[in-house]
């Protein structure tokens, strides 16, 4: 059974992402004072008196929404409502009950799922201020007095929510899911590709860059296993980014980096890399973190029967610090070999985590030093002593030698690339670490 589900909605602009990333325990959810901020939903987990679940934050619900993006964004927010377990409806102090918070009232009596009102921005503590009793006539219950801002009422919202969930059962708890971040700068396809695997309108597609904003979790499970997809904002370069909300989207792409295990790098096949998808994929290299790069929108390019490999070569060409990511050529339009991409997602996950004995590597380096003399400088000459795996996401080895400096990198190079050609690590880097007798751990 899945984990319980808490959405959080209501009106624009009345709290709802800082409820959110108090809840969660950490920024994961952009906050301005400008209506609209939030578009996609996003997800975090959760928990409370030992009970574990996720919540959702949504965009601004806007019932008479006619703009393009309100109406993705009331959209998006239905969904949420249709999977939650318990729906908390965030309302302000401030503006007293207004129109918009009727209508959402109504919309979600309507839905009949467990609904928990807070009235937000209640910042004293205290006797509540008067206007407070007016959310009695939303019809939703007993109003809870809340501060998203320092916190207060969180511990009794949270209560209610608890007393709402469905019974725990045993088994509950997730396994262990992969996160998938896909990355690449503004319309390569990253929302639509993440649109047809879930096959549903998950994440809002418009032909303008920068309508994805966050980096929105969403959790998937299929015959290949569990998942967690991250889409991230497109990244663009720093040039072109003046916007502040932006600035923030971009951060956010780059923690999504940090959070993955497995980095999908996308890329229009009809540009080829670029110096933007150069960078972007250094992001991920930098982070150690398994890739894959994803050739989207190949139904577009004119082909022979050695256009792929061809385009394969100039990947790695342009692309030559990341020879070890395989490379799937997709269409998220049609479909086309989309199914592959979770195969190479299980796959180079394994990679990364591949452990590899002590016993076996030094055999591996004996049979390297055998092959090719490690250098030597004005008569002196390395020394390696043995050679160990200290750590997995990425690979990590440490190699003990008599000195750092006659270490060339050329050779380190080496000794990567033998320890490759007999284990494999596709689709991972890895990292060497050089110690000299004498150093400290």
């Amino acid at each position: 059974m899945a984990r319980p589900l808490v959405a959080i909605v209501g009106r624009p602009n009345v709290g709802k992402s800082l409820l959110f990333n108090r809840l969660a325990g950490r920024r994961l959810s952009i906050v301005e004072d400008t209506p609209g901020v939030t578009r996609d939903r996003l997800y975090a987990d959760c928990e409370w008196n030992g009970r574990k679940f996720d919540i959702v934050d949504t965009g601004g619900i806007e019932p008479t929404a006619d703009s393009e993006i309100l109406l993705f964004m009331r959209e998006q927010a239905q969904i949420a409502i249709d999977a939650a377990d318990v729906i908390v409806l965030v309302t302000e102090i401030g503006t007293g009950v207004t129109a918009a918070d009727r209508e959402v009232a109504n919309m979600l009596l309507r839905s009949k799922k467990p609904v928990v009102l807070c009235v937000n921005k209640m910042d004293s503590t205290g006797l509540p201020d008067p206007g407070f009793y007016e959310f009695y006539s939303l019809g939703l219950g007993d109003p809870i007095q809340l501060s998203a801002m320092h916190g207060h009422g969180t511990g009794d919202l949270l209560d209610r929510c608890v007393e709402l969930f469905p019974p725990a059962e045993e088994g509950e708890e997730d396994d262990e899911r992969i996160h998938v971040a896909v990355i690449g700068k503004p319309n390569v396809g990253k929302s639509s590709l993440i649109n047809l695997i879930l096959g549903e309108k998950r994440v809002i597609v418009a032909d303008q860059a920068g309508t994805t904003r966050d980096a929105v979790d969403t959790p998937f499970e299929n015959e290949f296993g569990k998942y967690v997809f991250i889409d991230t904002a497109g990244i663009r370069r720093r040039s072109k980014v003046d916007d502040r909300i932006e600035k923030f989207s971009v951060m956010r792409a780059q923690l999504a980096i940090e959070r993955a295990d497995v980095c999908l790098i996308m890329i229009d096949s009809r540009d080829g890399v670029t110096e933007q998808d150069t960078k972007i994929a250094g992001l991920a290299h930098e982070a150690g973190k398994a890739s894959i790069i994803v050739a989207n929108k190949w139904d577009l390019v004119e082909k022979d029967g050695k256009t792929m490999d061809k385009m394969r070569r100039e990947i790695y060409r342009d692309l030559a610090f990341m020879t070890y990511a395989p490379v799937l050529f997709i269409s998220a339009l049609t479909g086309q070999r989309t199914q592959r991409i979770f195969e190479l997602v299980n796959f180079v996950n394994g990679q990364s985590s591949m452990r590899i004995t002590t016993g076996m590597l030094n055999d591996v380096l004996a049979d390297a030093q055998a092959r090719q003399q490690p250098p030597t400088d004005k008569g002196r000459r390395l020394k390696i002593y043995y050679m160990t795996q200290t750590g997995i996401k990425p690979p990590c080895f440490v190699i003990f030698c008599n000195s750092r400096e006659l270490f060339h990198f050329s050779y380190q190079r080496y000794i990567e690339n033998q320890i490759r050609s007999v284990f494999g690590l596709e689709g991972t880097p890895v990292r060497i670490v050089i110690r000299q007798k004498g150093d400290r751990e």
